[in-house]
């Protein structure tokens, strides 16, 4: 399969997303700035997925609104861009209350990822560059650095998956990747920190694969390092 099969192309810079895992804009352009509502969405998301705000909590407008320092309006807009994706429930009568995920969809938006980002990593392995394979090493040695020093990996570790991902070159897959890629929370490693040790065994291996161009080597320890998370999270379910 060549590149005009599947419809790859090359992308723009990345979007500032939510989640470790999102990735680039498909249409190659990046905001120069993000509304209220946007960086309210982002905070509220990431705090159903990760716990925070727990499932049946009611959500206060007045008070969000003073804590992000805004009107309520953002923050109504987010509470209700939330309810499409089914994290909250608004209804007029007893308000905006947190509906959350279900473990079963959790652990489903694992497996999607698992399968996304293996097919992503065996196409980076045939098309990345030089430029990308240097930059992805020296991600990886960076995350190494904080694992020892405390410092922050979820950061480092969504631009190490995004710039593997980035080398796929496949606008549709990328798509696809985001909107999965929201519905996982942003500091995983916070959440679950025995992971950390896994996980950077399995970037040594993905960096290796694509340095050989080994797609198929890619493709599996991509889909192994997200299965990999599944099985904490079915472990935490299961306590």
């Amino acid at each position: 399969m060549d590149s005009a099969e599947h419809g790859r192309a090359r992308t723009g810079d990345p979007l500032p997303g939510p989640g470790p895992w999102a990735l680039v804009d498909p249409a190659g352009t990046a905001p120069a700035y993000r509304t209220e509502r946007e960086r309210i969405l982002d905070t509220l998301r990431d705090r159903v997925l990760s716990g925070v705000l727990a499932v049946g909590t009611r959500v206060r407008l007045d008070s969000l609104a003073a804590e992000f320092g805004t009107s309520r309006t953002p923050v109504r807009e987010a509470c209700l861009v939330l309810s499409r994706e089914g994290l909250m429930r608004v209804a007029q009568r007893s308000g905006i209350s947190v509906v959350g995920p279900t473990p079963e969809e959790i652990l489903e938006n694992f497996a999607l990822m698992a399968a996304l980002s293996g097919l992503a990593a065996q196409w980076a392995a045939r098309d990345i560059t030089e430029p990308e394979r240097l930059r992805i090493r020296e991600l990886n040695r960076e995350i190494k650095a904080a694992a020892g020093s405390g410092s922050d990996i979820a950061t480092l570790n969504w631009a190490f998956h995004r710039e593997v991902n980035r080398a796929c070159r496949a606008p549709r897959l990328q798509t696809m990747l985001g909107d999965i890629g929201r519905m996982i929370p942003r500091r995983f490693f916070e959440l679950f920190p025995e992971h950390v040790p896994c996980s950077l065994g399995e970037h040594d291996e993905l960096v290796a694969a694509l340095d050989r161009g080994d797609g198929t080597a890619a493709r599996r320890v991509a889909e192994g390092h997200f299965e990999s998370a599944a099985q904490v999270l079915r472990r935490h379910f299961g306590d």
